[in-house]
């Protein structure tokens, strides 16, 4: 691991990969540090903001006592996205992997998945523990206009998008909840921590 300096009151921590880095955000979370004002995961870093410098020798210490791979209690909760399996390429991923299109909906269906982190729009969680039949690259055409709501895989995660735009990902189903709603206590549906589970709905 890394530490890198960002501004007076902010550390970055570079580890492997995504998986370390959701870990480590678990673990700091837990430690429930006194003046850490935000913690933010990302596919192989994660940001931990102070509200002032002398808080970053606690950070430091904390991090220094992570043991990567350990397991760690997620303190996120479990999250329900009420999805509907009809999405324009959930026919080209069974022919892709050799099973039915049923196959592929149980395979996503039936896993329980980590949210590491957010980005690329508000709302937008990666999603890790995707089966491994599933880990597919991205398209080699992305769309210039994916759905908001479209529940999609790609490179060793899943996830929803929020709203619609552009995109590489395999789109499997669509789901009935919003990502995103500023107007709620908890705007965005998924944050990094939750665990996951897509529940199949008739369309």
């Amino acid at each position: 691991m890394r530490l890198l300096p960002c501004g007076p009151t902010a550390v970055m921590v570079e580890v492997d990969d995504t998986d370390q880095a959701a870990q480590l955000a678990a673990h700091l979370r837990a430690a429930a540090l006194a003046g850490v004002v935000d913690l933010v995961p990302a596919a192989r870093t994660v940001l931990v903001s102070c509200s002032m410098a002398a808080d970053l020798a606690a950070v430091e210490s904390a991090v220094a006592s992570f043991v990567p791979g350990s397991e760690i209690e997620r303190s996120g909760i479990l999250v329900e996205v009420p999805t509907v399996y009809d999405g324009d390429d959930l026919g080209s991923v069974a022919d892709t992997i050799g099973c039915s299109v049923g196959e592929v909906v149980e395979l996503h269906s039936s896993t329980v998945y980590d949210a590491a982190f957010c980005g690329f729009v508000p709302g937008f969680a990666y999603l890790t523990g995707l089966p491994r039949p599933l880990l597919l690259p991205r398209r080699q055409n992305p769309r210039p206009r994916v759905p908001g709501g479209s529940v999609a895989i790609a490179a060793g995660f899943t996830g929803v998008y929020p709203t619609t735009s552009p995109g590489g990902w395999h789109l499997l189903g669509r789901a009935t909840v919003a990502m995103w709603d500023s107007s709620r206590p908890r705007p965005s549906f998924i944050e990094p921590g939750d665990r996951v589970r897509f529940v199949p709905v008739a369309g």
